[in-house]
């Protein structure tokens, strides 16, 4: 009796199958092997159905379409998917201060050659007798504005005793100057300013003006370096983890149309980009000091300051000529008379300068504008590594008022996103519930390119306080492929590079007994005592 109450039972609960009432299927993978078709790949050997997720090491282990190696490959796909965007962002800021940079650069070297040019015409008949003189100082400037290791204001002063010499020979044909005779004349100049204050005056103005210039395209070089190498670090195994569940993870669960939920994506991408989001403080700081330098350019009327360089070598001349015969007389008595030389020469006769109107006060409106340009560019760089997450979700995260119920979270979709959007940078990645990263190790290059910006921002300061800077380089390896902003000759003179203290010691060698001796007999008997003690501990050691 009992066994038949039971069994009717079980009768009556057992579900009616019908037309209406079929048994739930596994869904097709047909899109899936669309999808994956599309990205290069084979199908051949793909489920036709969702088969049972236990093999997956990275997606969620429910029904799915993909195999362990349909898997592993979209894995790899992800992380060369985000590499390209995160290069193409560097590539972008790169080329954007390439181009300020090369009309920048332009500008002022065709400022440059203009002022040259006019110097035939500046200074009439001296200007043959001293062309060489005249050349070189142009050569000079131009190589430090280029990035060479040249002290400007020596090069100024040297170009002052230069053209004093060959006036001074040129006023006075009839006597045999001897070249000691020459270097006392030289001295004297020192003390009697044979120019008045024309080389003081414009020195500080070229000085000024050569400093700002040469500092901010060294800016310009600096950031696109920067740039280029930090789009170039590789990613983490972690964050390639984290990019595959956000990016592909949906397809292998058949959710083809879900898109992330947009705290999830920026958690993600804060995550994997959180060393580069470290250089946010020192990236704002030499934008801001780039700022600076460019208003002081637009302060100091460039332009102006250029093109008067032949102005004010004429003035310098002009003043000699008026003072000459008092000058020459100060000269003789300082350095004695002269010898007379055989030859018949009479003093030539003085032909005053052509007349010369200086150029306008004013920065011309092309300099303004390229100055301008740049401003705008820089302005629109500052906050670039804190907001690249950003931006690089902004495609691909879902939208509208109904994102959250329908957006990609991880796992499924439908469910939102629960985790806060975590902070910026390495420190603040300490519990990202996506990307498990290590923050006391954070990456060397980065940390370089850091200590970059660190130093270019200090020399830019230096430069608005009208301070000289030494660009020299220290390093082989400053423009890689020659994708930099510059050519790879000119990088290699104006990207310094930062050399990372050898952590690899050397074996100390105790010295000869004749370099302790030789060094003793120099030094007080502390001294002696202490050397003798490390000669001792030196020898001991080996």
């Amino acid at each position: 009796m009992g066994i038949t109450v039971v069994f009717v039972l079980c009768v009556l609960t057992m579900p009616v199958f019908n037309a209406g009432n079929t048994i739930p299927k596994t869904r097709s993978c047909t899109d899936v092997k669309q999808f994956y078709a599309g990205k290069g790949f084979s199908v051949t050997g793909l489920p036709q159905s969702e088969i049972s997720g236990e093999h997956l090491r990275i997606c969620p282990q429910g029904y799915t379409c993909c195999t362990s190696e349909m898997e592993e490959k979209l894995s790899n796909l992800s992380r060369v998917d985000f590499e390209r965007l995160v290069k193409e962002e560097g590539r972008s800021l790169q080329i954007t201060l390439n181009t300020q940079y090369k009309s920048f650069d332009s500008h002022v070297l065709e400022l440059i050659n203009r002022s040259e040019a006019s110097l035939a015409q500046t200074l009439g008949p001296q200007y043959h007798p001293n062309s060489r003189v005249l050349q070189d100082l142009f050569s000079e400037l131009r190589r430090y504005y280029r990035g060479a290791n040249v002290n400007l204001e020596e090069a100024l002063n040297e170009f002052w005793l230069r053209l004093f010499e060959r006036l001074f020979k040129a006023g006075n044909p009839k006597y045999a100057l001897a070249d000691d005779y020459l270097e006392c004349v030289t001295k004297q100049s020192e003390t009697l300013r044979p120019f008045g204050d024309t080389p003081r005056d414009s020195q500080q103005k070229v000085t000024r003006a050569f400093v700002a210039l040469r500092t901010f395209i060294q800016g310009l070089v600096t950031g696109g370096e920067v740039a280029r190498k930090v789009s170039q670090v590789p990613l983490s195994q972690e964050c390639e983890r984290a990019l595959m569940k956000l990016s592909y993870c949906p397809q292998c669960r058949g959710l083809a149309a879900a898109k992330p939920c947009r705290v999830y994506c920026l958690n993600v991408l804060k995550g994997c980009l959180a060393n580069q989001a470290d250089l946010d403080t020192e990236w704002r700081n030499l934008a801001d000091a780039m700022l600076k330098i460019a208003e002081r350019i637009k302060l100091t009327a460039m332009d102006r300051v250029i093109e008067s360089i032949p102005v004010y070598i004429s003035e310098g001349i002009a003043y000699l000529q008026a003072n000459q015969a008092a000058f020459h007389s100060k000269v003789f008595q300082a350095c004695g008379p002269p010898r007379v030389s055989g030859d018949d020469s009479t003093t030539p006769e003085e032909r005053p300068l052509p007349t010369v109107e200086k150029p306008n006060a004013t920065t011309s409106p092309t300099s303004e504008k390229l100055v301008n340009d740049v401003s705008d560019k820089v302005k629109a760089m500052m906050e670039h590594w804190v907001i690249l997450p950003s931006r690089l979700c902004a495609d691909r995260v879902a939208s509208g008022t109904s994102a959250d119920a329908s957006c990609w979270n991880g796992l499924n979709k439908g469910q939102g996103y629960l985790p806060e959007m975590l902070g910026d940078g390495l420190a603040s990645q300490i519990n990202n519930p996506e990307v498990e990263i290590d923050i006391t190790k954070p990456d060397m290059t980065i940390r370089q390119q850091i200590m970059q910006l660190k130093i270019m921002t200090n020399r830019l300061k230096n430069a608005l306080n009208g301070n000289d800077v030494d660009f020299q380089d220290t390093s082989d390896d400053v423009s890689g492929s020659g994708s930099g902003v510059c050519s790879d000759d000119l990088c290699a003179r104006i990207i310094p590079e930062v050399s990372m203290p050898n952590t690899n010691q050397p074996k100390p060698v105790a010295p000869s007994g004749d370099a302790v001796r030789a060094a003793a007999s120099q030094n007080p008997p502390c001294v002696k005592l202490c050397l003798l003690s490390l000669v001792t501990l030196l020898l001991l050691r080996r």
